[in-house]
């Protein structure tokens, strides 16, 4: 009975309604992997910066630091600044896993539509 209902919701589309959506699955796909690439890209800089600091708060926790907090350079101390940066990267991390598992479903989706109206991409030749 599912298998009946599931095969029921696919819609004829017209041509064009199958590339314009063709086309939107395929922009929004690279666009959460655009930000996915950039987040990755942001907490590994947080990593680099967490493993400078950590030495120095090995050696020197009350030592001064800068931290650009809303565009105003902020004068911390390592010590201070250490366990904020932990907290970011892994909200950070976060938020790529949960893109990255919308990134899944909406691959998902895209096969299945591709699947469904035997879509391809255009050649252009």
């Amino acid at each position: 009975m599912s298998t009946s209902k599931a095969k029921s919701k696919v819609q004829p589309l017209s041509d064009q309604e199958i590339q314009q959506t063709y086309s939107r699955l395929q922009n929004e796909l690279q666009s959460l992997a655009g930000k996915i690439g950039e987040l990755e890209q942001e907490a590994e800089e947080h990593g680099l910066v967490l493993s400078t600091l950590n030495e120095a708060l090995q050696v020197e926790p009350g030592r001064k630091c800068f931290r650009l907090i809303g565009g105003v350079l902020v004068e911390r101390t390592v010590k201070d600044v250490v366990p904020a940066l932990q907290t970011n990267r892994e909200g950070i991390k976060k938020v790529i896993a949960n893109l990255t598992e919308q990134y899944t479903a909406k691959e998902r989706d895209f096969e299945t539509f591709k699947r469904d109206y035997n879509a391809r991409p255009i050649s252009r030749a």
